[in-house]
This record gives C-alpha cells, sequence and structure tokens, in this order.
C-alpha cells in the first residue's frame, strides 16, 4: 500500500516548471507572451500617479548641473559657428532672403536656447539625461545637418535634403525601406512646393 501511494503521488507530482505552467494556465496565459500580457494588464490597472511614478523610476539618471553646463556650451558653440557659416551664404534681406537666411535664424534659435540652458540648468537639470550610446544619434544627425549646408550651394537642396531625410528616417529613426524613402521624397517635394514655388526664396535648387 505504501508503495502504491508512492507511485500515485509522483505520477501527480508536476515536473520542472510545473508549478509556472499550472499557475499560468489558472491565469489564462500560456508562454512567454503572458509576462508581458500580465504585464500590461497590471500597467492598466495603475492609476496616473502611480504609472508616472513608475516611469520615473524606469527613467535614465538626470544628467546634473555640471553636464548641462557643457553640454550648452558645445550647443552654443555649434549655434555660433553655424550663424558665422550662414552669414557667408549671404543673408539678404527680409524681403528677398539669401541661402543664408534661414540657416542663419535656426542657428540664431540654437544659440539663444543654449544661453538659456546655461542658466536654467544651474539648478540641477531634472529633465536632461545623461549621455549614454544612443547620445551619438544626436551627432549622427547634426553632422547630416553641416552635410546639408555643405552640399546645398554645390548640389541644390533637392537631393542633400532627401539623404538627410532617408538617414534620419531609416538609420535614426528605424523606419522601413519603403517609408524612408516614399516619406523623405514627399517631405523635400512639400519644401519644394512652399518654398520656391510658392514663396519664391533663392535657395539653391535644381529645378
Amino acid at each position: 500500500m505504501k508503495h502504491k501511494a508512492k507511485g500515485a503521488a509522483t505520477e501527480t507530482a508536476p515536473g520542472p516548471g510545473g508549478t509556472a505552467a499550472a499557475s499560468g494556465a489558472a491565469a489564462g496565459v500560456s508562454g512567454p507572451q503572458g509576462g508581458t500580457d500580465v504585464e500590461a494588464v497590471a500597467d492598466e490597472e495603475l492609476t496616473p500617479e502611480e504609472l508616472a511614478a513608475r516611469w520615473e523610476e524606469d527613467a535614465a539618471p538626470p544628467a546634473g548641473p555640471q553636464a548641462n553646463f557643457w553640454a550648452s556650451l558645445v550647443t552654443l558653440a555649434i549655434g555660433i559657428a553655424a550663424m558665422v557659416l550662414s552669414v557667408q551664404l549671404d543673408l539678404g534681406t527680409p524681403a528677398e532672403p539669401r541661402p543664408g537666411m534661414w540657416p542663419f535664424l535656426v542657428s540664431l534659435v540654437i544659440a539663444v536656447l543654449s544661453v538659456t540652458q546655461l542658466v536654467v540648468g544651474r539648478r540641477g537639470g531634472r529633465d536632461g539625461e545623461k549621455f549614454s550610446k544612443l547620445s551619438w544619434l544626436a551627432a549622427v544627425g547634426f553632422a547630416t545637418l553641416l552635410a546639408l549646408v555643405a552640399l546645398m550651394p554645390l548640389l541644390g537642396f533637392e537631393i542633400p535634403a532627401v539623404l538627410l531625410c532617408f538617414v534620419w528616417m531609416k538609420i535614426l529613426g528605424g523606419e522601413s525601406w519603403r517609408s524612408s524613402i516614399l516619406y523623405s521624397l514627399i517631405i523635400v517635394a512639400a519644401f519644394y512646393a512652399i518654398f520656391i514655388l510658392g514663396l519664391q526664396t533663392t535657395i539653391p535648387h535644381l529645378f
């Protein structure tokens, strides 16, 4: 009798992972996807305040005042350098803007925001994040902008702008090939219609 009872217990005892499988079956979830589903359900049950607290816990560490200070100096230097290059392209007048007008205005905004961040960032930089591997994506994006400014007087804005949009969408944004190509062409066509055909600006162009 003892042997028979032991055999019965052996047959009904769960194997490795049996407890987890039983728990998953009881919850109506199975497989690796179950964990994601359970987490999604748990998130839906949280209040907005609890969700905000969880997101704050998962956020990257703050940059701090020193990081904000040096980052602001870098962007300020970039803005000033871009303004100098824009002046060399010829600004023109508000009524008849030349190729350097729009880059100059954008660079001026960058410089003003950098000075503002120099002042505001001294209070701790709660909204900023520490530099990481993803921070290099911003450097790549800025390098493509410099390439656009350098190539526009030589090739016009159409080809460099299409390449810029494609790099941003495909490499930096991770979009599909079809979406990257299609939307790059649509964006450049829209800019062409607005600034060349509509406003008749003197931005260098091929067509």
